[in-house]
Order: C-alpha cells, then sequence, then structure tokens
C-alpha cells in the first residue's frame, strides 16, 4: 500500500496536482499504449467560484461525464488525466457553476504543459509534423494554435493606427486570394480576410469598430489601382487619401514593355529569351545582359523605345515635388504618342490615376515591404505543403509575420 501511495505522490508532484485535487489511481495500457492518471478531490472540499473569484464555494454535485486530457509523456507512454467536474453553490454570486481546474484552460483537451510542447513545435515546424511527432490528429492542433494567435492578437493596441497598406495574397492556387491590411509604422499585420476588393474594406471597418478605433481615425491608404480598393476606401474610409504603391505602377508598365517585346519577337529573332533584359535597370544586368542591350539598342526596336520610356518614368520619383506634376503629365504625353499599344494604354490609366500616384510626394508610402511579407507567408506554406482552410491559413500569417510572442500559462488567482 505504502508503494502505491509513494507512486501517487510522484505523479501529483510531477503533475503539479493541487489540494484538494489528488491522484486516486493509475493504470498503463500496455495494449494501446496509453498510460492513464485518475484524479478526484477530497470530500468536503471548497473550491474557488470560477465567475467571482469566491475562495470557499463549496462542492453541490458532479458534472456526469468523465473529461479527459492529454499530457505530456510519461517515458514512452502517451498520458491523459481523467476527473470529473465539482460544480459549486457561490454564496456571493447566488449561482451553481462548474468549477476551473488548475491544470488546462476551460474547453481544452490538453493540459497547459502538453499546449506549451505543441505551441512550442508549431513555432518551428508545420503543424501537421507537430501533429505525426505528439500522435495527435492536426485538427485538434490546430484548434489550440488558433487559439493562442487569437489571444496574441487581442493584445496588440490598435490606438495610434492611422496609416495602412493593403495588398493581396493567394491563398491557393488559382483565385483563391487572401487580403491583408498592414499598419504602415509598425509593419503589423492587423488583419488578413478571405477574398478581394470593396468588402475586404468593409470587414477592416468593422474590425476597427469592434476594437473601439474610430474608421476616421485611418488617414493614409496605400494600395494598387483596383478599382474595388479606390471604391472601398471612398466608401468605408472617405476621409482617408490614397497613394498608389509605385511599385505596382512599375510593375504595370514592364508588363506592358513585355507585351510590346513579345509583339516584336515575332518577326525579330534576337529578341526571343531577353525578358529579363528588360525586367531589369541597367545597373542591375550581368555583364552578358549588358552586352545583349547594347546590341539590342542599335537595332532602333520597338521595345528598346518601350523600355527607355520605362526608364523615364522610374525618374518621377526622383523629382522635385513642385515639379513631379509637370514630369508626370510630359511623360504621359510621350507614352501616348509612342505608337506602342501596351504602352499607350498604361498611360491612359496613369494619368487617370495621377492624384493618387503623386500623393506619394506627401505621404512616401509604398506597398514595397509587403513583398517581403508576401514572400514569408509563401515560404510558409510551401514548407507545409499548403493549408486546408483559409482559417489556418490566416493564422499562420499573423504568427509568422507578427511574430507574436504566446506565452502558454495558467491564469493568475483572482
Amino acid at each position: 500500500m505504502k508503494d502505491f501511495d509513494k507512486a501517487y505522490s510522484a505523479f501529483e508532484m510531477a503533475l503539479n496536482i493541487k489540494a484538494p485535487w489528488y491522484v486516486t489511481d493509475y493504470e498503463l495500457d500496455q495494449k494501446n499504449g496509453g498510460l492513464h492518471i485518475y484524479l478526484d478531490f477530497h470530500r468536503g472540499s471548497s473550491f474557488t467560484c470560477p465567475h467571482c473569484g469566491q475562495p470557499h464555494a463549496k462542492a453541490y454535485d458532479l458534472v456526469d461525464e468523465d473529461r479527459i486530457w492529454r499530457h505530456l509523456d510519461f517515458w514512452q507512454y502517451p498520458t491523459y488525466l481523467h476527473a470529473r467536474f465539482p460544480r459549486v453553490e457561490c454564496d456571493r454570486c447566488g449561482k451553481i457553476r462548474t468549477v476551473s481546474i488548475d491544470w488546462a484552460r476551460k474547453g481544452a483537451g490538453f493540459t497547459w504543459f502538453f499546449e506549451a510542447k505543441v505551441m512550442s513545435l508549431m513555432k518551428e515546424m508545420p503543424v501537421n509534423a507537430v501533429a505525426r511527432e505528439v500522435g495527435e490528429h492536426d485538427t485538434r492542433l490546430w484548434r489550440v494554435f488558433h487559439y493562442y494567435v487569437q489571444k496574441g492578437m487581442e493584445a496588440c493596441d490598435l490606438t495610434s493606427v492611422k496609416r495602412i497598406a493593403i495588398d493581396e495574397t493567394s491563398s491557393k492556387r488559382g483565385h483563391q486570394y487572401v487580403t491583408l491590411f498592414v499598419d504602415l509604422d509598425t509593419k503589423r499585420v492587423l488583419l488578413a480576410v478571405e477574398g478581394k476588393g470593396a468588402d475586404g474594406l468593409r470587414s477592416f471597418k468593422d474590425f476597427l469598430k469592434e476594437k473601439g478605433v474610430a474608421p476616421s481615425q485611418i488617414q493614409e491608404v496605400c494600395c494598387d489601382m483596383s478599382q474595388a480598393f479606390i471604391s472601398g476606401v471612398a466608401e468605408y474610409f472617405p476621409q482617408a487619401q490614397i497613394t498608389f504603391d509605385k511599385f505596382h505602377i512599375l510593375k504595370m508598365v514592364n508588363e506592358a514593355v513585355d507585351r510590346v517585346r513579345r509583339s516584336e519577337a515575332a518577326h525579330q529573332p534576337d529578341l526571343k529569351k531577353t525578358r529579363y533584359i528588360w525586367l531589369k535597370n541597367p545597373e542591375n544586368l550581368t555583364g552578358h545582359q549588358q552586352a545583349k542591350l547594347t546590341q539590342l539598342k542599335d537595332a532602333d526596336l520597338k521595345t528598346g523605345r518601350a523600355y527607355r520610356i520605362k526608364l523615364s518614368l522610374q525618374r518621377l520619383w526622383l523629382q522635385n515635388k513642385f515639379l513631379a506634376p509637370f514630369y508626370l503629365e510630359a511623360w504621359c504625353d510621350w507614352a501616348v504618342r509612342s505608337q506602342l499599344q501596351p504602352i499607350k494604354d498604361v498611360a491612359k490609366t496613369i494619368r487617370g490615376h495621377a492624384q493618387g500616384i503623386l500623393r506619394w510626394f506627401i505621404s512616401k508610402m509604398t506597398n514595397g515591404f509587403l513583398e517581403g511579407i508576401n514572400s514569408l507567408i509563401q515560404a510558409s506554406k510551401r514548407k507545409a505543403r499548403g493549408y486546408r482552410s483559409i482559417k489556418n491559413y490566416v493564422s499562420m500569417i499573423y504568427a509568422t509575420v507578427n511574430k507574436l510572442d504566446i506565452k502558454v500559462e495558467p491564469p493568475k488567482a483572482k
């Protein structure tokens, strides 16, 4: 009997089980490979009321079902704690309530120790790999991950958010997107929502209201020239000024240059396999690419003219803010007269959005750093071989990009 008492005491110490709880029994299921430890409380015990913190609430009755929590492995055995919950009648509340327990959070199927372990692993490994490592279904671990990421996000202070950047990242192959709303000053993802366009702006406005932040606090928005973003900002954040991201603008011009190249390559064989030469700036070309560019320049190609027009637009952001409007208008005139249809089309688009482009000279806002964020997200997605749901994907964005300081620890006693 003394040996059993010693074993019970050893388990209580290892599990950090405190009075009035104690270990009543344990069973080693060698067939299925599990150690089951059974807990109970002493007759006449009192508990802390989970609602008001009254420390001497007496046990009233027991919840019928036996509850089970996965714990850290003892030796090579997965370990499970079993207990029935008492309900207490609180004199202060005048209510009958189910008690909280010390070894696990409310509603969880894992102990604090187990959740701490899997969260530390999930910071370094894909969730499905962690699930294999600990012998649990990954859906259960995702629930743990969502809980702590949400806690981390709730702790973020939004009171000083004034300038945001908006961008999209693909969640899966095809046309499934997540829209990111990022604080440009802290480089923190504030919200990631499924879909794209104006609906995302409405979701962001609702999100701010839930956090007690007035939408009128947002003064500057940086985004691409998507009409859905423009109309969404106008409807939900009418006081905000839009700066069109210069990297999206230059990407659009690069695409126009490449369309000119592809069309001309049909009767100019020298243009084949030169795509990346025209996408780069001259100073970024390799020696071989520089020599090829010099050769092609002498051929008086349409692609060469398109390339020079592109380089000229890049110099817009080097201009004095007072001269920039005149420079942009002159560039648009040149591009429209170029007789290169893709360049003419993009020039008309730029002219129609000149106000938002020139806003950069006041706001100095770009989405350039979002490319780094997107690379981080896509690397995480490849590492995990994709995420089965948008919710999983969004939680991983928050945890990865925001570098959340997630701590798994029991709440302090009231």
